[in-house]
């Protein structure tokens, strides 16, 4: 019996300690991202912000969906030369939680948003 309750708390613990992660790899753009530029420099350019969606389930221990950062950045370098000041935020909004809580944490829902400058 303690055995079967020995490895419940494992499962427990794990499920627990686990989280949703997203990786981005701007190498794949095609063109020069930097994540900030010099102190008292401020990027110039067109500022953009697009948003997207990502979908984990089990709690956040499988990603069912990423947004692409290819796709959500595409039309913003229509004649640009690369992006400048990119961050990207990554957020739960009000109905992302009430599907987390209505699904028990089966679906988590995330919004994703990628912000910055398009240099010329």
């Amino acid at each position: 019996m303690s055995v079967v309750r020995g490895g419940a708390l494992v499962l427990l613990v794990a499920l627990l300690l686990s989280a949703c992660a997203q990786t981005y790899d701007a190498t794949k753009l095609g063109v020069p991202v930097s994540m900030a530029t010099g102190a008292g420099q401020p990027a110039q350019g067109e500022r953009f912000s697009v948003t997207g969606r990502a979908v984990y389930g089990l709690w956040g221990t499988v990603q069912l969906k990423q947004p692409s950062l290819r796709k959500a950045l595409a039309s913003q370098l229509a004649g640009g030369t690369g992006i400048a000041d990119l961050r990207i935020k990554v957020r739960s909004k009000l109905i992302d939680v009430l599907i987390t809580g209505l699904t028990l944490g089966i679906i988590v829902p995330r919004a994703v948003t990628f912000e910055g400058v398009v240099t010329k």
